[in-house]
C-alpha cells in the first residue's frame, strides 16, 4: 500500500455489511500538514471520540500523520452508513480548525480556500474518504499493523509506540495512549 497513490482517493463504495470492520483514511485538503499541530489532532481524537458513541463503533487502531490519518473501526450495529460516520468525523474536525483560525488567525484561512464559491473552505480532500471492507481477521491485523508502522515509514519515529498519536502505544501498554481502544473486540486481541 501507498499512501501517496492508493489511500487518497475513493475506489469503491463502502458497503455496510454487519461483521466487516471498515479500513478508513481520510486525507487533507491538497495533502497540506493541517494535523501537524497538537491542536488539529485533539479536535480529531475528539471527534472520532463523538463518532464512537453515536455510531456504536469499536475503535481497533488509529494514526493521525501530519497529512492524513488511518482509522480501523468495527461497526456494532447490523445497519449503519459509513457515509455518516465519515462525515460526522471530519465535519467535526473541518469546523473547529476553521473556527479556531477565523478566530485567531484569519490569515490561515488562505491555506484552506479552494477558489470555490459553494464550499470556500476545505480542511479535508473531498468525498468521504478511502474506505475498505475488510472480512477476515487476517486482514483485519495485516491493517492494524500497517497502521501502527505508517510514522515509523514516515520517518516520524523509530517504533510505533513511540508516536503518541497513535493506537499502538495504547496497545503495548493499556492507558497510555489519548484514547481508549476496544481491544477485547479485536480479533487477536
Amino acid at each position: 500500500m501507498s499512501d501517496e497513490n492508493h489511500l487518497h482517493r475513493r475506489t469503491h463504495r463502502p458497503q455496510n455489511m454487519p461483521g466487516e470492520a471498515h479500513f478508513l483514511t481520510f486525507s487533507c485538503y491538497r495533502k497540506r500538514s493541517f494535523l501537524a499541530r497538537d491542536r488539529t489532532r485533539i479536535y480529531f481524537l475528539k471527534a472520532l471520540e463523538r463518532a464512537r458513541r453515536h455510531h456504536h463503533f469499536h475503535l481497533w487502531a488509529y494514526v493521525i500523520m501530519p497529512n492524513h490519518v488511518h482509522v480501523l473501526i468495527y461497526p456494532q450495529r447490523d445497519v449503519y452508513d459509513m457515509a455518516a460516520i465519515e462525515t460526522s468525523i471530519k465535519l467535526s474536525v473541518s469546523r473547529r480548525a476553521m473556527a479556531y483560525l477565523r478566530t485567531h488567525n484569519p490569515e490561515g484561512l488562505r491555506v484552506l480556500a479552494t477558489g470555490q464559491t459553494h464550499t470556500p473552505y476545505r480542511f479535508w480532500m473531498s468525498g468521504n474518504g478511502y474506505d475498505e471492507n475488510l472480512v477476515s481477521h487476517e486482514a483485519a491485523y495485516a491493517i492494524g499493523q500497517y497502521i501502527h508502522e505508517n510514522p515509523v515509514r514516515a520517518g516520524l519515529c523509530e517504533a510505533p509506540e513511540a508516536w503518541a498519536w497513535s493506537s499502538a502505544r495504547e496497545w503495548a501498554q493499556e492507558g497510555s495512549g489519548p484514547i481508549s481502544i476496544d481491544r477485547d473486540s479485536f480479533p487477536w486481541g
